[in-house]
């Protein structure tokens, strides 16, 4: 399950890979949220290259506006959110899904989002919160491996053939059997939702359905979130998620009509 290698393979083949691009677009990167601070030897030690390539990267991000360093320590400016915003505005799907996302959690008091698959991962493209049910914090643009969440084996469930991605444990309950997860997926495609039990972080439960575009195609996929045991998710929270998710697919369809 590689997801994007072949086409990378491909491009370096036909000779129009542009590998300081890349370089470039690792050392962004390289930053995340457990390391919003990193040094000239951190970035390099991330990314695999050189001080003095990093060192050039670094500096020519500076300039750009997308990094700013005191000497020592380089972190991203909020200009690097401009890389990302065509592509949300191009997709209307933050704007389309709020108002029905903060519905649904009136309706069942717990937390709901929105994402889309990102080859491995799933990112956050909308989200209404309640009362914190995480350690990890999540905000938009958030990326959770696509295997141990809900919405992502909604996503993956979609794909064919399916990517193939790193089963890593997250917690003792994460499935990491590919034999296990295909008949996982399996059966989101056949029930047309999915539950996932603490695999995630321990405590959470979630369950999620998928987003179809107007051609049918899963989209998206949109999920509730919830403390271990306090709510039957499939029984009390189904319903009202499928009518989101259905809400939010009506109105896709209007503006791509």
């Amino acid at each position: 399950m590689s997801g994007n290698q072949g086409q990378g393979t491909d491009t370096r083949a036909q000779g129009v890979y542009v590998q300081s691009l890349a370089r470039g677009l690792a050392v962004i990167r390289a930053f995340d949220a457990d390391a919003p601070a990193l040094s000239l030897s951190d970035v390099a030690r991330r990314t695999g290259l050189t001080r003095a390539a990093a060192r050039r990267f670094l500096l020519t991000l500076v300039e750009l506006g997308y990094v700013r360093t005191d000497g020592r320590l380089f972190t991203l400016t909020p200009r690097v959110l401009e890389l990302g915003f065509a592509y949300l505005s191009s997709l209307s799907l933050p704007e389309i899904a709020a108002p029905h996302l903060e519905a649904l959690v009136e309706r069942v008091h717990e937390s709901a989002s929105v994402s889309v698959l990102d080859g491995a991962d799933v990112v956050y493209v909308a989200r209404v919160p309640t009362s914190r049910i995480m350690t990890l914090a999540i905000t938009i643009g958030t990326r959770f491996p696509a295997h141990a969440t809900s919405m992502g084996r909604v996503l993956l469930a979609a794909q064919s053939p399916r990517p193939t991605v790193e089963l890593r444990a997250l917690t003792d309950r994460t499935v990491t059997d590919p034999a296990v997860l295909d008949r996982e997926l399996d059966a989101v495609r056949d029930n047309g939702f999915c539950v996932v039990d603490e695999e995630l972080e321990l405590g959470l439960r979630s369950i999620a359905v998928p987003i179809r575009d107007a051609a049918g195609a899963v989209v998206a996929a949109a999920n509730v979130s919830s403390r271990a045991g306090s709510v039957d998710l499939v029984h009390d929270v189904l319903p009202d998620l499928r009518v989101c998710a259905a809400a939010i697919e009506a109105d896709l369809g209007r503006i791509g009509s």
